[in-house]
């Protein structure tokens, strides 16, 4: 008879990213929406493209427990940033498969039909059980920012007072949140922006290109204005020493 191994008193390893679901299960509310959370992870990735202990996400999936994961009942944040990890492709953010780390930050776009969820369940999750420090909620729509620090002694969010231009600053990104006029992707409005500790706007891959383009082109008047200079003397006085124009 064969030799056959007793394997019962090996635990089973819970499961990790490659088995659980990715997908939240939620699309987003309206286009406004999808492309606000767009907007906010397309410039942090870019602002921090240098840096390999961040990860941005949105829309994605968060475990955090086996039971959770199991019931696959809690719908992942809109926009979320983790500090002190290592930057690499996700399908899933699964606690126990990262060290323990939790967000630091969460970002949650209201909606009339995510709004309870986001004051209530997912606020109490983030505070008692991922314990993350910053969490922030914003109506696309209306453009009211509202901001939450977490108090560790109780495990509840605190909500926090605006600065005087109504802007926000994050502690724990060195980074500021506010709502700026602007066009993303063709569309005209309010957007939640990041912006530095001077309250200058992060920009996005689109803005950045439409900067060095106006860059070049005052480059290039600023040399077409130089060379008619150049020419306008030589007209007038003759060649310059050396031999003429450069």
């Amino acid at each position: 008879m064969p030799f056959q191994s007793d394997t019962s008193h090996i635990p089973i390893p819970p499961p990790g990213e490659d088995e659980l679901p990715y997908d939240d299960g939620e699309p987003m509310e309206s286009e406004r929406h999808r492309e606000q959370m767009y907007l906010l992870i397309e410039v942090l990735k870019l602002f921090w493209q240098d840096r390999d202990d961040v990860y941005v996400g949105g829309n994605m999936a968060i475990y955090f427990s086996e039971l959770q994961a199991k019931k696959n009942d809690f719908r992942g944040p809109d926009v979320f940033v983790v500090l002190e990890t290592r930057k690499r492709e996700r399908k899933s953010w699964v606690v126990w498969q990262e060290d323990g780390r939790t967000p630091d930050v969460v970002i949650e776009l209201l909606s009339a039909t995510t709004e309870a969820v986001d004051r209530g369940e997912k606020m109490r999750i983030y505070a008692k059980l991922l314990r993350v420090p910053e969490y922030y909620l914003f109506d696309p729509f209306t453009g009211v920012l509202e901001a939450y620090a977490l108090d560790r002694a109780t495990q509840s969010y605190e909500r926090i007072s605006h600065e005087a231009n109504g802007d926000f600053t994050s502690a724990r990104l060195r980074l500021r949140l506010g709502v700026r006029h602007g066009i993303y992707h063709g569309l005209a409005t309010d957007w939640l922006r990041w912006l530095d500790l001077e309250g200058r706007v992060l920009p996005t891959g689109e803005e950045q290109a439409r900067a060095a383009e106006e860059r070049a082109k005052a480059a290039r008047e600023e040399a077409q204005s130089l060379a008619a200079r150049l020419a306008a003397y030589e007209n007038q006085f003759g060649p310059l020493p050396g031999g003429g124009s450069a």
